[in-house]
C-alpha cells in the first residue's frame, strides 16, 4: 500500500515520501516555489539560466563529473523552469538514494557559477531562444501569454531575451538564488522505493546550508489578465491560431469546473471541437481546448493549426462551439470528462516520477498532499448548470486574447470575433 509521509524539517524544509511497493527504483527532487515571475525587470530569463548553471560545477564537482556519477549508476538528473516553479531531479536505483541527494544539494548549495561556464551556457541558451523563434507553434504561445499579461512578468517568456541573458554576471544569479530558494518555499519529495526517516535524516545533513529566510522579500506583482491582439505573418504552410479568455486560479472555486469545461471542449477526439471542427468540417488538423492556472489568475485557451484558406470559416465555427457550451452541456460529456481526469491521475501514480512531481505541486499549492478521493469528490460536485453558468462567464464577459502566426490574411479582425462574441464590456476593455 502506498503511503506519503511528510516531515518538516526545523529550518523550514519540507520532505515528503511516498513509499510504492515493488519498485526497485526512486524518483526524487527539489520543487521550489519560485519560477519566472519572480525575476526581476533586469532580471528577465535569469531563472532558466539559473537552472542551466546549477549543472555546470560545484566547489567539490566539475560539470563533467556531475554527469559522470549520475550515470556511472544508471541513474539521470534534469531540471525545468516554469513560470511559478523551479524543479530539479533525479532517477536512480534505490541503492544510490544518498549519492542523488548528494549531487542535488551540491548543485542547489556549492554551484561556483564560474565565468567561463556561465559564457558557453550563455551562447547555449541563445541558440534555444533561437530554435523557439523558429518554431511557430511555441512562438504562438509565447505571444499569447504576453498579449493576456500586457507588461507582466507573468506573461514574459521563460527564456528571456538575448539581450537579457548576456547581460547576466555571476552576482546576480547568486543575488536571484539567494532570494528565491530558500526553505520556506523547497519541498524535497521522493517516491519509490524509500525509506521516510532515512530520506529525511540525508536532507537534513546534506541541505543544511539553504538559506532559511529571503534576503529580501520575493518579487510577485499581482497579475491583471488584459487580452488583445496579435499577429504575425509568416510565409508558413500553415496557421497557428490560439484564442484564449480570462481563467481561474489554482485556490479558486471555479478551478476544477473549468479543467472539466476545457476536457469537454478540445481534451481529446471525442470532444465537441475535435469533433465539430476536424472530423466534421475538416478545417484543421489539429484542434484542443486547455486551461491554465497560476497562483492568482488563469487562462482558458482553445489552439488550432490549419491552412490558412480555412480561417474565414474555422473562427465562427469555433465561437459558435463556445456559445452551445454555455447553453447546453450534457451528463455524459461530463462524466466522461471525470473518467479521463480520474485516469490520468491513477496511472500517474504508476510512475514515480510523474507520482513525485504530482505532490510537489500539491504542497506548493494547497501546503499538503491531496488524496486522490478528495480530488474526485471536488469534481463530482460539478454540475450542467455549473458548467454553462461558467461558460457564459468565461467566453462572453471578459476581453478575449488572439495570437495567431502563418498565412493570417484571412482571419478576421478582431472587431469580428468581438462582434461575434457579443461582449461590450470586452471592447471597452480592449479599447482602453
Amino acid at each position: 500500500m502506498m503511503k506519503v509521509e511528510c516531515t518538516r524539517l526545523p529550518s523550514g524544509l519540507t520532505v515528503v515520501t511516498e513509499r510504492m511497493p515493488h519498485l526497485e527504483s526512486v524518483a526524487l527532487g527539489v520543487w521550489i516555489k519560485s519560477g519566472s515571475r519572480n525575476e526581476t525587470v533586469d532580471e528577465h530569463g535569469i531563472a532558466h539560466l539559473l537552472e542551466h548553471m546549477a549543472f555546470k560545477g560545484t566547489r567539490r564537482r566539475s560539470a563533467r563529473q556531475i554527469a559522470e556519477e549520475i550515470e556511472n549508476v544508471g541513474g539521470e538528473v534534469n531540471a525545468a523552469t516554469s513560470t511559478e516553479t523551479t524543479s530539479y531531479y533525479a532517477r536512480v536505483l534505490k541503492d544510490h538514494v544518498p549519492l542523488a541527494i548528494d549531487i542535488l544539494a551540491d548543485i542547489l548549495t556549492e554551484s561556483t557559477f564560474d565565468e567561463e561556464e556561465l559564457r558557453r551556457e550563455k551562447h547555449v541558451i541563445l541558440q534555444e531562444i533561437g530554435a523557439a523563434d523558429d518554431t511557430p507553434d511555441d512562438v504562438v504561445f509565447d505571444r499569447f501569454a504576453e498579449t493576456a499579461y500586457r507588461d507582466q512578468t507573468v506573461g514574459r517568456p521563460i527564456l528571456g531575451t538575448p539581450e537579457t541573458v548576456m547581460s547576466f554576471t555571476p552576482g546576480q544569479i547568486r543575488h536571484y538564488l539567494g532570494r528565491n530558494y530558500t526553505t520556506d518555499r523547497m519541498f524535497i519529495v521522493a517516491a519509490g522505493a524509500v525509506d521516510h526517516d532515512t530520506i529525511v535524516r540525508q536532507v537534513q545533513e546534506r541541505f543544511s546550508s539553504l538559506p532559511v529566510a529571503p534576503l529580501s522579500p520575493p518579487v510577485l506583482d499581482t497579475a491583471r489578465y488584459t487580452g488583445g491582439d496579435s499577429r504575425e505573418t509568416r510565409d508558413l504552410m500553415d496557421a497557428q491560431v490560439l484564442l484564449g479568455f480570462e481563467g481561474r486560479a489554482y485556490h479558486a472555486r471555479d478551478f476544477y469546473c473549468s479543467q472539466i469545461l476545457a476536457n469537454i471542449l478540445g481534451g481529446g477526439m471525442s470532444s465537441r471541437l475535435f469533433q465539430e471542427v476536424r472530423e466534421h468540417r475538416g478545417l484543421c488538423y489539429s484542434v484542443y481546448a486547455f486551461h491554465w492556472g497560476f497562483s492568482d489568475t488563469g487562462i482558458f485557451g482553445i489552439h488550432a493549426a490549419t491552412g490558412g484558406e480555412n480561417l474565414p470559416e474555422l473562427m465562427p465555427v469555433i465561437i459558435d462551439e463556445l456559445r452551445k457550451s454555455s447553453t447546453s452541456i450534457d451528463q455524459q460529456e461530463i462524466e466522461r470528462a471525470r473518467a479521463q481526469i480520474r485516469a490520468q491521475l491513477l496511472m500517474g501514480q504508476e510512475s514515480p516520477a510523474a507520482r513525485a512531481g504530482q505532490i510537489a505541486r500539491q504542497m506548493m499549492l494547497y501546503g499538503r498532499p491531496i488524496p486522490n478521493e478528495e480530488l474526485m469528490e471536488r469534481l463530482s460536485g460539478i454540475t450542467i448548470e455549473r458548467l454553462t453558468d461558467l461558460a457564459g462567464r468565461l467566453f462572453f464577459d471578459t476581453a478575449p486574447t488572439l495570437s495567431a502566426i502563418g498565412p493570417l490574411d484571412q482571419l478576421a479582425p478582431m472587431s469580428d470575433i468581438l462582434s461575434s462574441l457579443n461582449t461590450e464590456s470586452a471592447a471597452h476593455a480592449l479599447a482602453g
